[in-house]
């Protein structure tokens, strides 16, 4: 579900679901990526979000937009898809947010017009969700995408 580009999510957060669930951040332009040496993410904690250009190339994924597969709630927690990807997109937009993971999205040039979708899990972990999908990105692409430093 979704498939909002990242303007419109910060111009709307309400498009998103308030459950649990997976989500995914694709890059859907035929082009070659464009990196920028200094992205837009916050520095979460002091910590600088950027990577040497060097390792932002090392780390991508040809053949697939799919850039990141993150997951929002557990059984116990109260997470939600809206209040995850509202950090995402806030830690992009510079703000110390707790969403260090997934950080080397906001070093595209085209980080505005990157798409995130949800798959809502109304009961299970999406932990577990989310571990099958990266190992099935892993087996199809031979590595994790290119924003899942972890996995």
């Amino acid at each position: 579900q979704g498939f909002h580009s990242v303007s419109q999510l910060i111009s709307n957060i309400d498009l998103i679901p308030a459950q649990k669930g997976v989500y995914c951040v694709l890059r859907t332009k035929d082009t070659p990526p464009e990196f920028l040496e200094r992205g837009s993410g916050g520095y979460f904690k002091g910590n600088d979000p950027n990577v040497p250009l060097a390792e932002l190339q090392q780390n991508w994924v040809n053949g697939t937009p799919v850039v990141y597969i993150g997951k929002a709630g557990s059984l116990s927690g109260s997470a939600n898809l809206r209040k995850r990807i509202n950090q995402y997109l806030k830690f992009g937009q510079g703000k110390d947010i707790g969403h260090y993971g997934g950080r080397l999205i906001w070093q595209l040039k085209d980080a505005q017009d990157l798409l995130f979708c949800w798959k809502p899990i109304p009961s299970g972990d999406p932990a577990d969700t989310e571990t099958e999908m990266i190992n099935a990105f892993r087996n199809a692409h031979g590595d994790r995408p290119f924003a899942n430093l972890v996995g």
